[in-house]
Protein backbone atom coordinates (compact mmCIF):
# COMPACT_ATOMS: atom_id res chain seq x y z
CA UNK A 1 0.00 0.00 0.00
CA UNK A 2 1.22 3.27 -0.64
CA UNK A 3 2.52 5.85 2.39
CA UNK A 4 0.14 8.56 4.04
CA UNK A 5 1.71 11.72 4.31
CA UNK A 6 1.87 12.44 7.76
CA UNK A 7 2.86 16.45 8.72
CA UNK A 8 5.98 15.97 11.92
CA UNK A 9 5.31 19.51 13.24
CA UNK A 10 2.14 21.75 13.98
CA UNK A 11 3.39 23.98 11.11
CA UNK A 12 3.68 21.52 8.87
CA UNK A 13 -0.16 20.17 9.93
CA UNK A 14 -1.02 23.66 9.67
CA UNK A 15 0.30 24.33 5.88
CA UNK A 16 -1.04 21.21 5.13
CA UNK A 17 -4.98 21.46 6.07
CA UNK A 18 -3.97 25.31 4.40
CA UNK A 19 -3.20 23.83 1.05
CA UNK A 20 -6.20 20.52 1.09
CA UNK A 21 -8.36 24.02 2.18
CA UNK A 22 -7.80 25.99 -1.04
CA UNK A 23 -7.89 22.89 -3.01
CA UNK A 24 -11.41 22.52 -1.74
CA UNK A 25 -12.68 26.17 -1.81
CA UNK A 26 -11.42 25.38 -5.91
CA UNK A 27 -13.17 22.58 -6.33
CA UNK A 28 -16.68 23.63 -4.83
CA UNK A 29 -16.08 27.35 -6.41
CA UNK A 30 -15.80 25.23 -9.54
CA UNK A 31 -19.09 22.79 -9.05
CA UNK A 32 -20.91 25.95 -7.62
CA UNK A 33 -20.69 28.42 -10.87
CA UNK A 34 -21.13 25.38 -13.32
CA UNK A 35 -24.31 23.88 -11.04
CA UNK A 36 -25.52 27.43 -11.21
CA UNK A 37 -24.99 27.52 -14.81
CA UNK A 38 -26.66 24.73 -15.38
CA UNK A 39 -29.72 26.00 -13.38
CA UNK A 40 -30.04 29.32 -14.88
CA UNK A 41 -29.82 27.58 -18.57
CA UNK A 42 -32.33 24.62 -17.88
CA UNK A 43 -34.33 26.64 -15.46
CA UNK A 44 -34.54 30.57 -16.60
CA UNK A 45 -33.21 30.01 -20.12
CA UNK A 46 -30.12 32.46 -19.19
CA UNK A 47 -26.57 31.69 -18.36
CA UNK A 48 -23.42 33.61 -16.67
CA UNK A 49 -21.93 35.23 -19.26
CA UNK A 50 -18.48 34.78 -17.21
CA UNK A 51 -19.37 31.40 -15.93
CA UNK A 52 -17.36 29.67 -18.78
CA UNK A 53 -14.19 31.77 -17.81
CA UNK A 54 -14.50 31.59 -14.45
CA UNK A 55 -14.34 27.55 -14.26
CA UNK A 56 -11.65 27.37 -16.69
CA UNK A 57 -9.26 29.67 -14.17
CA UNK A 58 -10.62 27.95 -11.34
CA UNK A 59 -9.20 24.39 -12.84
CA UNK A 60 -6.20 25.67 -13.93
CA UNK A 61 -5.55 27.14 -10.61
CA UNK A 62 -6.56 23.33 -9.05
CA UNK A 63 -3.88 21.91 -11.27
CA UNK A 64 -1.18 24.42 -10.60
CA UNK A 65 -1.67 24.03 -7.04
CA UNK A 66 -2.17 20.51 -6.74
CA UNK A 67 0.75 19.95 -8.98
CA UNK A 68 2.92 20.74 -6.37
CA UNK A 69 0.76 19.19 -3.57
CA UNK A 70 1.09 16.00 -5.62
CA UNK A 71 4.59 15.84 -5.47
CA UNK A 72 4.48 16.77 -1.53
CA UNK A 73 2.49 14.16 -0.55
CA UNK A 74 4.06 11.45 -3.16
CA UNK A 75 0.84 11.12 -5.13
CA UNK A 76 2.39 11.40 -8.77
CA UNK A 77 2.42 8.30 -10.54
CA UNK A 78 5.78 6.84 -11.25
CA UNK A 79 7.19 3.73 -12.82
CA UNK A 80 10.08 1.53 -10.83
CA UNK A 81 9.89 -1.59 -12.68
CA UNK A 82 13.14 -1.06 -14.03
CA UNK A 83 15.00 0.92 -11.09
CA UNK A 84 13.63 -1.89 -7.79
CA UNK A 85 15.92 -4.54 -9.78
CA UNK A 86 19.13 -2.72 -8.59
CA UNK A 87 20.35 -2.62 -4.87
CA UNK A 88 19.66 0.30 -2.69
CA UNK A 89 22.71 1.96 -3.24
CA UNK A 90 22.33 1.92 -6.95
CA UNK A 91 18.49 2.93 -6.49
CA UNK A 92 19.23 5.70 -3.96
CA UNK A 93 21.66 7.20 -6.79
CA UNK A 94 19.56 7.10 -9.14
CA UNK A 95 16.43 8.92 -7.11
CA UNK A 96 19.64 12.13 -6.51
CA UNK A 97 20.10 12.27 -10.41
CA UNK A 98 16.12 12.01 -10.95
CA UNK A 99 15.43 14.32 -8.24
CA UNK A 100 17.74 16.90 -9.74
CA UNK A 101 16.69 16.58 -13.11
CA UNK A 102 13.06 17.63 -11.63
CA UNK A 103 14.56 20.44 -9.70
CA UNK A 104 16.07 21.79 -12.82
CA UNK A 105 13.04 21.12 -14.86
CA UNK A 106 10.90 22.91 -12.29
CA UNK A 107 13.79 25.93 -11.92
CA UNK A 108 12.90 26.03 -16.04
CA UNK A 109 9.05 25.79 -15.55
CA UNK A 110 9.24 28.67 -12.68
CA UNK A 111 11.97 31.38 -15.17
CA UNK A 112 8.82 30.93 -18.34
CA UNK A 113 6.15 31.09 -15.77
CA UNK A 114 7.34 34.71 -14.74
CA UNK A 115 8.29 35.83 -17.88
CA UNK A 116 5.25 35.18 -18.91
CA UNK A 117 3.30 36.26 -16.35
CA UNK A 118 5.44 39.16 -16.09
CA UNK A 119 4.06 40.83 -19.10
CA UNK A 120 0.51 41.40 -18.13
CA UNK A 121 1.74 42.93 -14.51
CA UNK A 122 4.44 45.52 -15.21
CA UNK A 123 7.33 43.91 -14.00
CA UNK A 124 10.42 42.95 -15.76
CA UNK A 125 10.95 39.77 -17.54
CA UNK A 126 14.52 37.91 -16.75
CA UNK A 127 17.61 37.92 -19.22
CA UNK A 128 18.83 35.01 -20.07
CA UNK A 129 17.33 31.49 -22.70
CA UNK A 130 17.79 28.25 -19.71
CA UNK A 131 18.72 30.62 -16.85
CA UNK A 132 17.96 33.92 -16.05
CA UNK A 133 20.87 36.02 -15.87
CA UNK A 134 19.46 39.17 -14.76
CA UNK A 135 16.10 41.30 -15.21
CA UNK A 136 15.14 43.29 -18.69
CA UNK A 137 15.31 47.01 -18.31
CA UNK A 138 11.36 48.17 -18.57
CA UNK A 139 10.09 50.57 -21.02
CA UNK A 140 6.83 52.12 -20.45
CA UNK A 141 5.99 50.68 -23.98
CA UNK A 142 6.46 47.31 -21.82
CA UNK A 143 3.87 47.60 -19.63
CA UNK A 144 1.08 45.30 -20.25
CA UNK A 145 -1.52 45.51 -17.13
CA UNK A 146 -3.96 47.47 -18.72
CA UNK A 147 -4.76 43.73 -20.09
CA UNK A 148 -8.30 42.32 -19.34
CA UNK A 149 -9.83 39.06 -19.55
CA UNK A 150 -12.90 38.32 -21.74
CA UNK A 151 -15.69 37.84 -19.70
CA UNK A 152 -14.83 38.03 -15.86
CA UNK A 153 -16.36 41.86 -14.60
CA UNK A 154 -13.86 43.80 -12.54
CA UNK A 155 -14.92 43.17 -8.75
CA UNK A 156 -15.50 46.77 -7.17
CA UNK A 157 -13.50 46.00 -4.30
CA UNK A 158 -10.50 45.66 -5.89
CA UNK A 159 -10.87 49.00 -7.94
CA UNK A 160 -8.06 50.25 -5.45
CA UNK A 161 -5.22 48.46 -8.11
CA UNK A 162 -6.46 50.95 -10.75
CA UNK A 163 -4.11 53.65 -9.72
CA UNK A 164 -1.33 50.83 -9.26
CA UNK A 165 -1.24 49.06 -12.52
CA UNK A 166 -3.95 51.35 -15.17
CA UNK A 167 -2.89 54.71 -14.63
CA UNK A 168 -5.98 55.29 -12.69
CA UNK A 169 -8.44 54.31 -15.61
CA UNK A 170 -11.23 52.02 -15.63
CA UNK A 171 -11.19 48.14 -15.38
CA UNK A 172 -14.20 46.87 -17.47
CA UNK A 173 -12.84 43.12 -16.68
CA UNK A 174 -10.83 41.87 -14.75
CA UNK A 175 -6.92 42.66 -15.43
CA UNK A 176 -5.51 39.23 -16.91
CA UNK A 177 -2.45 39.45 -14.40
CA UNK A 178 -4.88 38.31 -11.00
CA UNK A 179 -5.80 35.45 -12.76
CA UNK A 180 -2.64 34.44 -14.52
CA UNK A 181 -0.61 34.54 -11.15
CA UNK A 182 -1.39 31.37 -10.29
CA UNK A 183 1.28 30.32 -13.06
CA UNK A 184 4.31 31.75 -10.65
CA UNK A 185 3.01 30.54 -7.48
CA UNK A 186 2.31 27.23 -8.63
CA UNK A 187 5.54 26.61 -10.54
CA UNK A 188 7.63 28.08 -7.75
CA UNK A 189 5.73 25.93 -5.61
CA UNK A 190 6.83 23.13 -7.37
CA UNK A 191 10.22 24.07 -7.58
CA UNK A 192 10.30 24.19 -3.65
CA UNK A 193 8.17 20.77 -3.41
CA UNK A 194 11.12 18.94 -5.98
CA UNK A 195 14.10 21.25 -3.58
CA UNK A 196 12.14 19.07 -0.74
CA UNK A 197 12.33 15.77 -2.28
CA UNK A 198 15.94 16.15 -3.08
CA UNK A 199 17.07 17.09 0.05
CA UNK A 200 15.13 14.08 1.56
CA UNK A 201 16.59 11.62 -0.93
CA UNK A 202 20.36 12.95 -0.31
CA UNK A 203 20.07 13.01 3.53
CA UNK A 204 18.51 9.06 3.11
CA UNK A 205 15.28 9.33 4.50
CA UNK A 206 13.85 8.25 0.80
CA UNK A 207 15.61 6.32 -2.04
CA UNK A 208 12.77 6.70 -4.79
CA UNK A 209 10.38 9.76 -5.19
CA UNK A 210 7.34 7.15 -5.88
CA UNK A 211 5.81 6.02 -3.49
CA UNK A 212 2.06 5.66 -4.72
CA UNK A 213 1.24 2.15 -6.63
CA UNK A 214 -2.18 3.09 -6.98
CA UNK A 215 -2.19 -0.40 -9.93
CA UNK A 216 -0.82 -2.65 -7.32
CA UNK A 217 -3.23 -1.30 -4.55
CA UNK A 218 -6.09 -1.92 -6.71
CA UNK A 219 -4.94 -5.77 -7.63
CA UNK A 220 -4.28 -6.00 -3.87
CA UNK A 221 -7.75 -4.92 -3.01
CA UNK A 222 -9.09 -7.20 -5.97
CA UNK A 223 -7.55 -10.40 -4.80
CA UNK A 224 -8.33 -9.73 -1.09
CA UNK A 225 -12.33 -9.22 -2.28
CA UNK A 226 -11.82 -12.79 -4.08
CA UNK A 227 -10.38 -14.42 -0.67
CA UNK A 228 -13.45 -12.72 1.42
CA UNK A 229 -15.71 -14.47 -1.58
Amino acid sequence: MSAKYEPKTALGRFINSLEETIIAILLGLMTLVTFMNVVLRYGFNASLSWGLEATTFLFAWLVLFGISYAVKVTAHLGVDALTSMFSAPVRRLLAIVAAAICVAYAFLLFKGAWDYWANFANLPQTNGHWFPTGLEEMKRTSYRAWYEVLELPMPEWLRWIEPLMNDGDHYEKLPRFIPYAMLPIGMGLLLFRFIQAFIQVMRGQTDSLIVSHEAEDAVDDVRHMNYEE
